[in-house]
């Protein structure tokens, strides 16, 4: 072996690491090519792309095939990968780091023999890298070649005095743009859409498009997108861009875009179940992460153009067992492998396990290509035959002529032209449905020579593709919009308020006063106006439960004086359960005053009868919390007797319930609710809903009901572990929590119902829920223990549990015992007078008279409270 060479690959990362080629050896294989990066921030990048990770396999293994063969005999081709990760900055940096010599690249006066170590460079992905790396070489007339790994297609690469030494296996984006003009003009398109990126791709393709399709295709409205992935406004872009397309009249959209960009928009498309006919530009179309995205079957009919693709023989088997040559190091292999059980078809994880699954082998055919056409240049520069190469392998890299390179590969001839393009055409492609994805199927070409799209005979789409033409007339409900191309002008709905009753007017007329006309409307109409009538579904729903509320606050108002007397509806405060039901009688009428059209008195009883209502019902509850607080949660004998003073039931209820009725007054007579019309600002319909009039008294109402609840649920929380015959702490408690999560729940959905009849719906089902949240906790169950399981809550049972439980207490607990003092007993057992028989003969006492709880005896509480306080367990 006479010498090795090294062809330089320079890509562009999707994984991108903080190294890109380091500690340089002289190893024939130092790396792999690059794939596509998503730039984060000035020096992070992520993710792995397989589709160009596969396509830098495939100039690997042509590179590796071209050693084995005789085309170069005697020279071996190394190859050093770039990670310039898509910024044109770090693509100069590495054109730098590739071509210097012994660590720096020489300023010279003439570079004629300028003799870098690397020959030739593969790359960059998009044109605005390209261009930037081909500036600068072409000071050394260094080649460059790009492939569709590469998609350099800008036209503006085709100019030989501004880059002399670029050269792509690609035609130029100028044929693409024929070729799309072709396509559109094959099946009558005349009226589309353009969107493109910012981008130097971008533009020249649109440019190049615009100029090839005048006189035969008009623009309905061309879009610009920036093409940085991270741009600030990048959300409000694609949606601007939707919104036009969805609006536009055209149907079918050109769009020049990154596979990205495309992504984000047929989101878009998606989510308001918009269906195009979609024309793909070259640097999408061929992407298969596009191809399984969720629901892409919506979106309608998508068709493009790729390069020219071919099966690359032995590849699918080398790809089956990836290795570097031996002695080589090749660190994407192994991350490759080390993401191959959870592997990617996006910047994210998929579901395959295998790169042959993931992509397509025929789009990495350029890159084979592209290898051939430098070895087939080496080959004439070292004037090679087929044992030995007789030229100087120290050569400048500019004596490498790629524009007089013509061999045949495959079976197929490749040349470049005089613009250091190929020009042999493109593939028509189309996405076809294949249950919830797409696979990509050829269904034409499109060749340089005859300048005309050809379909193959089983792909003929012409019956059923809808049309997409040009100044069509504009029916009543719309307008002209004249475009910017003289050509053509699409209909525009009128808007909302605005009307047409002729076709093809120019602008439209605005509705009278008091009438108003939806989107697109030939005519103004009157509003229509609704509340909730005594026959629809909704009031019918809400009748039916508060009549069956109310026959259970009857039915159990009825059962608790029936059987007043027993154990069960004494412990439960007979007097306070019948205002409770009074209180959920009131707050069940209540709810009927929501249905039929409001008027000022309906508004204004509304609040006023659910707010008093309930309120008399909290309070009760309230009452019976602080009841069992003081018998079972006080203590300390001095507290306990100083909050009893405040136990005044009827007293207490009273003035909680007062409390809330001043707040109501004070409502009423200030900014009382009313009725009111409400309109969401679009649509016919206007609605009568009544009004709070401030929202501060309808906060302060049910705020104050709130405050109520909160404090019986605290009260109950700090009795929850007394003995449950004598407490209903449990009942509270949910009851309670019912309430608040209810409200709680209420209030977004009403704010967000505020201009509809539905927010009566939602208050009015609030309160149903609250009421019977408290039926069935405090009501129901005592119901059901006193028709069915009355032997099983006697007396003598209730007080029989209570005792075993105070002796199971005292027989697992070791005590102590403490004097007044604080000092331990001689006795090493329990020493409590009047505590054991002489307490549950105390409670039996007390159990049987209708204020059980509140009215036990000071000896007893106190002994408990003593018990507490003297008793220390070890």
């Amino acid at each position: 072996m006479r010498c090795r060479l090294q062809l330089c690959v320079l890509g562009v990362m999707m994984l991108c690491s903080d190294y890109f080629v380091q500690h340089l050896e002289s190893f024939t294989i130092r790396g792999v090519l690059g794939v596509l990066g998503t730039k984060k921030s000035l020096s992070l990048f992520t993710s792995f792309d397989l589709t160009t990770f596969l396509q830098s396999l495939s100039a690997i293994h042509t590179i590796e095939e071209i050693n084995n063969s005789t085309l170069l005999p005697g020279i071996k081709l190394g190859y050093e990968v770039c990670d310039p990760c898509a910024s044109p900055t770090k693509a100069l940096h590495c054109v730098e780091h590739l071509l210097a010599i012994n660590g720096s690249l020489p300023a010279l006066v003439d570079y004629t023999d300028f003799r870098a170590p690397v020959k030739a460079l593969l790359g960059e992905r998009y044109s605005e890298l390209s261009i930037a790396i081909a500036k600068l070489l072409s000071l050394y007339l260094h080649p460059q070649v790009t492939c569709p790994l590469c998609s350099s297609s800008s036209p503006v690469l085709s100019d030989k005095l501004r880059y002399p030494s670029f050269m792509r296996v690609i035609p130029s984006d100028v044929y693409q743009a024929q070729a799309l003009v072709n396509l559109m003009s094959h099946f009558s398109w005349n009226w589309v859409g353009v969107v493109y990126g910012d981008d130097d791709y971008g533009k020249a393709a649109y440019q190049s498009f615009m100029e090839e399709s005048q006189g035969k295709i008009c623009a309905d409205f061309e879009k610009v997108v920036p093409h940085y992935l991270d741009h600030v406004d990048m959300d409000k872009h694609i949606k601007n861009v939707a919104q036009s397309i969805q609006k536009s009249g055209a149907k079918v959209v050109l769009l020049i875009l990154k596979p990205q960009l495309v992504e984000k928009l047929f989101k878009e498309m998606i989510q308001t179940n918009t269906s195009r006919i979609w024309i793909a530009s070259d640097a999408w179309s061929m992407n298969r992460y596009l191809t399984k995205m969720k629901d892409i079957n919506k979106v309608g009919k998508i068709f493009g153009f790729s390069f020219s693709m071919g099966i690359i023989p032995g590849f699918e088997d080398y790809l089956k067992n990836l290795r570097p040559t031996p002695g080589a190091r090749n660190d994407f292999i192994e991350e490759y492998k080390q993401l191959r059980l959870n592997c990617s078809l996006s910047p994210s994880t998929c579901a395959v396990d295998d790169v042959l699954q993931a992509v397509d082998l025929r789009e990495a055919y350029r890159e084979r290509v592209a290898m051939y056409a430098f070895a087939h240049g080496l080959r004439a520069l070292l004037t090679c035959n087929e044992s030995v190469c007789s030229g100087d392998t120290n050569f400048p890299p500019w004596q490498v002529r790629f524009l007089h390179v013509n061999f045949t590969l495959d079976g197929n001839t490749y040349s470049f032209d005089e613009n250091g393009d190929f020009a042999d055409g493109y593939d028509l492609i189309m996405w076809k449905e294949n249950n919830d994805e797409r696979f990509i199927e050829i269904v034409g070409k499109f060749l340089l020579k005859n300048g005309d799209v050809e379909i193959l005979s089983q792909f003929h789409h012409k019956k059923t593709l809808p049309w997409s033409k040009c100044s069509e007339s504009c029916p009543p409900g719309s307008v002209k919009n004249q475009s910017k191309i003289p050509c053509c002008y699409n209909c525009v709905p009128c808007g909302e308020g605005n009307y047409t009753n002729d076709w093809d007017l120019p602008e439209c007329l605005k509705c009278p006063e008091g009438m108003w006309s939806n989107k697109g409307d030939s005519e103004c109409r009157k509003f229509e106006e609704k509340y909730l009538d005594w026959k629809d579904s909704y009031p019918i729903t809400l009748l039916a439960a508060t009549g069956i509320g109310l026959v259970l606050v009857l039915t159990s108002l009825i059962i608790f004086y029936v059987h007043r007397n027993t154990i069960v509806i004494k412990k439960a405060e007979n007097t306070m359960s019948c205002f409770m039901l009074l209180g959920l009688a009131v707050s069940f009428i209540s709810v009927i005053m929501f249905i039929s059209r409001p008027n000022p008195h309906l508004c204004r009883a509304q609040q006023a009868v659910y707010g008093l209502g309930f309120t008399l019902c909290v309070s009760c509850i309230l009452v019976k919390a602080y009841r069992t607080f003081l018998a079972f949660m006080a203590f300390d004998p001095d507290r306990q007797h100083e909050l009893k003073k405040l136990y005044k039931p009827l007293i207490n209820l009273v003035l909680l319930t007062g409390g809330q009725g001043i707040i109501l007054l004070f409502w009423l007579i200030f900014k009382s609710p009313r009725p009111d019309l409400k309109w969401p600002g679009t649509g016919m319909v206007k609605y009568v809903v009544c009004d709070e009039g401030t929202i501060v008294g309808f906060g302060v109402m049910h705020g104050y009901i709130a405050l109520l609840a909160f404090i019986c649920f605290f009260l109950a929380f700090k009795g929850r572990k007394v003995p449950h015959d004598f407490n209903e702490t449990g009942v509270i408690i949910f009851s309670m929590l019912i309430h608040l999560f209810v409200w709680l729940c209420f209030i977004p959905i009403y704010i967000d119902r505020n201009k509809t009849e539905q927010r009566h719906i939602v208050q009015a089902s609030a309160i149903l829920a609250s009421n019977y949240g408290i039926l069935f906790c405090h009501f129901v169950p005592k119901c059901y223990i006193v028709l069915w399981e009355l032997s099983e809550n006697s007396r003598a049972l209730i007080i029989g549990r209570l005792a075993r439980r105070v002796r199971d207490d005292m027989a697992n607990a070791n005590i102590t015992v403490l004097n007044e003092a604080g000092r331990i007993t001689p006795d090493s057992g329990i020493f409590c007078h009047g505590v054991g028989t002489s307490a549950i003969s105390t409670l039996s006492e007390e159990v049987s008279s209708t204020t059980m709880t509140v009215g036990l005896p000071a000896r007893t509480v106190s002994h408990h409270a003593k018990l507490g306080q003297r008793h220390t367990t070890q």
